[in-house]
């Protein structure tokens, strides 16, 4: 597709805003206003439709899919995002342990207890540890006091939130990716902790790592939507 328009800008409607391409209001898939609660995460969504060329790249758009994402399909029906996330806490990566005494182990301990219990602590939860590969269920209470932080999640939170598990098999590091202060790096090499002890093991395959950073600039696109949409 060409490039069809000359100037990209965010415009404000009754406290929301929404880019405008020479002075029309952009929709999203669904064909609604794409209406964003933050000037910040308007003006970067601009830059996006800006930095485009004569041939338009789609791929490009990381913050306008996940705006449309958050309008089309999570606030229809919040409740119904916020229990599909919920299935990351049920099998989250962090609880999943090798054998206790070896070295793999003693890593998983020392980079994901922190985590663990940070989020225990904030929330009054229980993750259990599990060493194996059976799932342990969630206790109903740390069910319920989960789906309680999910749900009270807007939905642009809760379109990032989505990315995030998905790339990190882990409710607690997407939810920790979330912070103001959050280390994008240090969560993203938390979730991939096993596959990077495997890669020091056997050695680096260059697929293997382009791969890696392909989702690493994914999961920081989704912090910086979260953070844009909070107007940060």
């Amino acid at each position: 597709m060409k490039r069809f328009w000359r100037e990209a800008r965010p415009v404000e409607h009754e406290g929301e805003w929404q880019v405008a391409l020479d002075g029309r209001g952009v929709k999203t898939q669904a064909g609604q206003p794409q209406r964003v609660p933050s000037a910040a995460l308007a003006r970067a969504m601009a830059g996006e439709w800006a930095a485009q060329g004569e041939q338009v790249d789609p791929t490009a758009f990381v913050l306008r899919d996940l705006a449309d994402y958050a309008l089309d399909v999570v606030a229809p029906d919040r409740n119904n995002a916020a229990r599909a996330l919920l299935t990351y806490a049920e099998t989250d990566t962090l609880c999943y342990r090798g054998d206790e005494g070896d070295a793999l182990h003693a890593r998983q301990i020392d980079v994901w207890e922190p985590l663990l219990a940070r989020a225990e602590a904030r929330w009054d939860v229980r993750f259990p540890r599990v060493s194996g590969v059976i799932a342990t269920p969630l206790s109903a209470e740390t069910r319920e006091r989960m789906a309680a932080v999910l749900e009270a999640c807007d939905p642009f939170a809760l379109a990032a939130l989505t990315m995030l598990a998905s790339l990190s098999a882990s409710l607690v590091v997407a939810l920790a990716a979330l912070e103001p202060d959050a280390d994008a790096e240090a969560l993203w090499a938390a979730a991939n902790l096993e596959e990077d002890w495997q890669a020091e093991l056997w050695g680096r395959d260059a697929e293997a790592e382009a791969a890696r950073a392909t989702r690493l600039e994914a999961f920081r696109q989704a912090m910086r939507f979260a953070a844009l949409a909070r107007g940060e």
